[in-house]
């Protein structure tokens, strides 16, 4: 493995590449299986579903099957070792800083070597990933547009998203859609359970990853050992909590061996966690009490402010809306 492959954090053993097949999304293989046993299938797919529901794990299947006629186990070798001569995967790639980081955004320098990619003649299908179109910038995104609109012959184009609402409408007007929903949490556990993790998580931590995870598996897996996730889940079984409790949840959000993402993750499962009892009880309350913790979370965020302080407003603004309601 290349250096820089070492340090892409999407470097891991279980990435989509070296996926065999999709765990409960039939409905979606199937639609795309029979576009293409027609013979004349769409040039340009667009499949959307939740962040870590299993887009990246659809696509590499749907490429295998494409590029793997006549030889389905070498082709998979090929794809599994990223050497496939007719698949071509557009991505955030690492900048030059130590240690390196993914880019914010596809560049248009990155777009740039999928035109080479296409410039050069085959024999055979190409398929070509864009994971995710989300990350396109204005003239990678015009670029990707540009193939879309003038498809060479032969040419699957498998674009990724996770906000299809936010692309170029007339990108997602000539492509076909191809939708994910959330699987159940029976398919979701033994997805998890099957990952080579070391050490193996406890039964008690995967279950709790799966609950939170609303269908995804790849936001179970980020849940896993999360320590939002587990502050949040502390949460969630409090019954009229006392403010030492709340000041231990806050605790464990804070302090330097907390990993930056740690806060967004749990305010994102507080806000889903607010929104659903929102509906449930048509609270005025907690809808507002939502809406203050949304743009409070940003303004922290934004300015790096304290994380233990801003956690607990945020319960006191839960505990407020839910004796309101």
């Amino acid at each position: 493995m290349l250096a820089d492959e070492q340090e892409d954090p999407r470097e891991v053993v279980w990435h989509p590449r070296f996926a065999q097949r999709v765990v409960g999304q039939d409905a979606a293989l199937l639609q795309f299986e029979k576009a293409f046993a027609s013979g004349r299938p769409h040039h340009a797919w667009l499949i959307h579903g939740s962040k870590g529901i299993g887009k990246a794990t659809l696509a590499y299947v749907l490429a295998k099957r494409v590029l793997g006629q006549g030889n389905a186990e070498q082709s998979s070798r090929w794809i599994e070792a990223k050497a496939h001569p007719d698949l071509y995967v557009l991505e955030r790639q690492l900048n030059d800083s130590k240690p390196r980081k993914l880019k914010a955004e596809i560049s248009v320098d990155d777009a740039r070597g999928l035109a080479n990619f296409l410039a050069r003649t085959a024999s055979g299908w190409r398929v070509v990933i864009v994971d995710a179109a989300d990350d396109l910038n204005t003239e990678s995104g015009n670029a990707i547009l540009k193939l879309v609109e003038e498809p060479p012959a032969k040419v699957l184009l498998l674009l990724l998203s996770h906000q299809p609402g936010k692309l170029l409408r007339t990108l997602k007007s000539r492509c076909l859609r191809l939708g994910l929903a959330p699987i159940t949490p029976k398919h979701t556990f033994s997805i998890i359970n099957a990952l080579p993790l070391e050490p193996k998580p406890e039964i008690e931590d995967m279950d709790r990853a799966v609950e939170q995870s609303n269908g995804c598996p790849g936001q179970a897996l980020a849940l896993l050992n999360s320590q939002g996730a587990k502050a949040f889940a502390q949460f969630a079984k409090l019954h009229n909590p006392k403010l030492s409790e709340h000041l231990g949840i806050a605790n464990a959000l804070s302090g330097r061996s907390v990993g930056p993402d740690e806060f967004p993750i749990f305010t994102a499962l507080l806000l889903d966690w607010i929104a659903v009892r929102a509906a449930e009880k048509s609270s005025s309350a907690l809808a507002l009490a939502h809406e203050q913790i949304s743009e409070a979370s940003r303004i922290v965020l934004g300015f790096n402010l304290d994380r233990k302080q801003a956690v607990m407003s945020q319960l006191k603004l839960v505990n407020d809306a839910l004796k309101a309601s």
